[in-house]
């Protein structure tokens, strides 16, 4: 069972087709059953395509558009034209750099049992760029949910408030979970949004029987412009203590081309399931 979590930054990459062909032949090559996206972008000024009668979308709500652009509707497409399926599903979650609308999605070689969401934030307005919905899909009887939330030293809505909207969700749900994501909070920092999660979650990184630095991002990114350093900000958290056999960094230009300003993470769980799709039908 692999699992993988990407900040995409879609679209806003310089040759975004390019990055956009090495995502494709990286999952192509590793097959991940589990896969959760941020900074998934549309353009607001795109058509609006029918996926009704798309087998493979699962709406979280009956009244979202999938615009033609939408960027998970692509890479969902060109998997399935190369002879791997993947369910999925996409929450808006506000307006991105005024032409996007920007949000989360998830990527599952099972079926989507159920999914749920809610905002993090105390903003709900789609024009604020610091709402926060979380994405949560239930797969094989566990849960996954995709986050992308705020920073600390936020006052108007910081992490820890977000934080504690998420653990009364999370605390009301029976089994596994994992958090898949960019939590915005280094964990190389002490005292903040790193140590609050960790206080009731395992962090996989540590979990898994080999691993490699866990760096996320090295540079000043956007949200993150005054950063000089190699950060680990994206994660994968669970609520057990599995076995891990692997966990590594994506997409970081020594284990596949860089395709975003961060990196993805990945593990791979001891316990192996088969996909419910893998060819041409």
């Amino acid at each position: 069972m692999k699992l993988l979590t990407l900040n995409t930054h879609s679209w806003l990459e310089e040759q975004p087709d390019a990055k956009l062909d090495a995502l494709i032949e990286t999952i192509l090559a590793n097959q991940f059953d589990v896969i959760a996206f941020q900074e998934v972008n549309q353009s607001i000024a795109e058509s609006v395509i029918d996926v009704s009668n798309h087998f493979a979308y699962q709406a979280a709500d009956p009244t979202i558009q999938i615009k033609r652009n939408n960027f998970a509707f692509i890479v969902q497409q060109k998997l399935e034209q190369a002879g791997l399926r993947y369910v999925w599903t996409w929450q808006p979650a506000h307006i991105g750099y005024d032409i996007y609308d920007e949000g989360l999605a998830f990527l599952s070689l099972y079926p989507i049992q159920e999914i749920k969401t809610f905002y993090a934030s105390k903003s709900k307005a789609y024009e604020n760029y610091k709402t926060r919905p979380v994405l949560g899909v239930q797969i094989e009887g566990s849960w996954y949910f995709n986050l992308h939330l705020g920073w600390w030293e936020d006052d108007n809505d910081s992490f820890k408030d977000q934080w504690s909207k998420c653990s009364a969700v999370f605390d009301s749900l029976p089994g596994p979970i994992y958090l898949m994501g960019d939590f915005n909070n280094p964990a190389q920092v002490n005292n903040e949004g790193y140590e609050l999660v960790s206080q009731k979650w395992f962090d996989t990184f540590y979990l898994a029987a080999k691993r490699d630095t866990g760096y996320t991002i090295e540079k000043n990114i956007d949200g993150w412009s005054e950063n000089n350093e190699q950060l680990r900000i994206d994660f994968i958290f669970t609520n057990q203590p599995i076995d891990i056999l692997i966990s590594e960094v994506f997409f970081n230009g020594l284990n596949s081309p860089i395709v975003s300003d961060h990196y993805g993470v990945s593990i791979e769980l001891a316990k192996e399931k088969a996909p419910i799709y893998s060819g041409s039908e």
